[in-house]
């Protein structure tokens, strides 16, 4: 082990030769997927845009919605327009000039871009009228209470239309935002170096960023310590002591949007033949196995949120009629044997970090008690991704970064129009998606609320996803790390950050 870890931090001091005292290094827990808002679908990728790519609008540490490319807004016309007012002497970082012509490009590119992971969030949209060079008026087909919070994540971030439409985007993304892309190496880095006609540019004080993969938390938390690394995302909750003690780091926290849970391939291909996917007493006998209090304190010491739904306990969206089940032992064998299935033997796909093995391990432990046969496939992130979306997977265990509108964590993984890539699942229910439909066509909460249950009594019982746990996002930091705040969505947003 010794070893491993002193070759890795050889790696990585040898990456970053001569970087600058105005250099920020980040340890990431996975390698991003695309660089390309429309297409990409990880949260570190989306860390990543936090730096490269402004949106429209922005949310506070309080979830509120605030301006960012976006001044000002108003609904009109029975809720069914979205008019919004655009900040003046904004530029993308090839020179291109921002504006309400930019705007309809990237929303129009969001809607019809084959492969869009976007167009689910903001399908109402039926065309965005340019009213002025600085206001552009988004036309929806009916109200959607949603859309707000959809432009505060990827479907808001604008991208320079002149770059998108050389076919190179993903490989050299071209933003408006404080930094701008320099380079990337799979599996090593990515940097960003800071956009000196950045809109905000006052609010930027790190010359460069460089954003290094590396999956294994011991080993991100090794290099903080040896000064490798000056920030590192999702410490492991069993080192947090180990930071706090540590007088050369900081630890912060913050309760996020997010879930994590086992994503049963239903209808994606031949490995949907599966006991799981084929009958859902097996899937109920699975979750019935699995003791939520017990994983989270046995693999997270008790640090994260035991859960069932999309959304966490204490999101005022949270369907309480609907509480965690009890383990159930002796009622999951009986399912089993019902389903003609006393021994089901069921491949588990697992990203290959630590924590997530962890989880894995204690799962397969306790659904053995049951009679299932788990068998842990380990799998590089960004493989899995690719690997859930084509279907080769029998159970998948992932987790959602989450977002401030609960249609956020549910439409893209439960509606039968939701982008291939996020519905891994395959899941379709008519009656679900109307309740969707319905969900996002008002903003009175007690009505949302009430066709949210009607979505939970049919996801919960169908199990597409068995949901097991929201985690919190923990952080570390050197000392001369100043200016970081923690955000529910995750985000390390630059602006502010400084290297002291």
């Amino acid at each position: 082990m010794k070893t491993v870890l002193l070759a890795a931090l050889l790696v990585v001091s040898s990456a970053l030769a001569g970087a600058s005292a105005q250099t920020l290094r980040i340890g990431l827990g996975e390698d991003p997927d695309l660089l390309d808002p429309t297409l990409a679908r990880s949260r570190v990728g989306r860390i990543v845009f936090a730096a490269l790519c402004d949106k429209l609008v922005d949310i506070d540490r309080d979830l509120a919605i605030v301006p960012q490319l976006a001044t000002e807004w108003i609904w009109a016309d029975d809720n069914k327009a979205l008019i919004m007012k655009l900040r003046r002497g904004v530029t993308f970082q090839d020179g291109e000039k921002f504006d309400a012509a930019a705007v309809k490009f990237n929303i129009e590119r969001h809607l019809n871009l084959p492969g869009s992971n976007r167009k689910a969030e903001i399908n109402a949209v039926q065309s965005v009228e340019i009213v002025d060079d600085q206001t552009v008026k988004f036309v929806l087909s009916r109200p959607f209470a949603p859309l707000l919070a959809a432009l505060s994540d990827r479907a808001g971030m604008m991208v320079s239309p002149k770059a998108a439409g050389d076919g190179t985007f993903a490989s050299h993304p071209v933003c408006s935002g404080p930094y701008k892309f320099v380079e990337r190496v799979a599996q090593d880095r990515i940097v960003l170096a800071r956009f000196s006609d950045y809109w905000n540019k006052d609010a930027v004080h790190v010359d460069r960023i460089v954003f290094l993969p590396i999956p294994d938390s011991t080993v991100r938390l090794a290099n903080l310590q040896s000064g490798s690394l000056d920030l590192i995302e999702r410490v492991d909750p069993t080192n947090v002591n180990t930071v706090k003690k540590d007088a050369r780091l900081r630890f912060a926290d913050t309760s996020s949007l997010a879930y994590t849970g086992i994503t049963i391939n239903l209808n994606n291909g031949p490995k949907s033949k599966n006991p799981l996917g084929q009958d859902p007493r097996v899937r109920q006998a699975l979750e019935l196995s699995i003791d939520r209090a017990a994983l989270n304190q046995v693999v997270f010491d008790g640090m994260f949120e035991p859960g069932n739904q999309w959304i966490s306990p204490d999101n005022p969206y949270h369907i309480k009629s609907m509480p965690i089940p009890s383990r159930d032992v002796a009622k999951a064998k009986q399912l089993l044997a019902a389903a003609n299935a006393p021994r089901p033997v069921v491949s588990l796909m697992v990203p290959n970090s630590p924590e997530m093995m962890r989880a894995a391990e204690v799962i397969q432990a306790m659904a053995a008690e049951a009679g299932f046969d788990i068998r842990i496939e380990a799998t590089e992130f960004a493989t899995s991704l690719d690997r859930g979306a084509k279907g080769d997977f029998e159970a998948y265990l992932i987790g959602w970064s989450g977002r401030t509108d609960p249609d956020g964590n549910i439409y893209n993984f439960a509606a039968c129009e939701a982008p291939p890539a996020l519905n891994a699942a395959r899941y379709c229910s008519p009656e679900i998606d109307r309740e969707l439909a319905a969900a996002r066509a008002t903003d009175n909460r007690a009505e949302r609320l009430a066709h949210y249950e009607k979505v939970a009594e049919r996801v919960l019982a169908d199990r597409p996803i068995i949901y097991l746990w929201h985690p919190k996002w923990l952080y570390a930091m050197s000392r001369q790390v100043a200016g970081f705040s923690p955000y529910p969505d995750g985000l390390i947003r630059p602006q502010g950050l400084r290297v002291e």
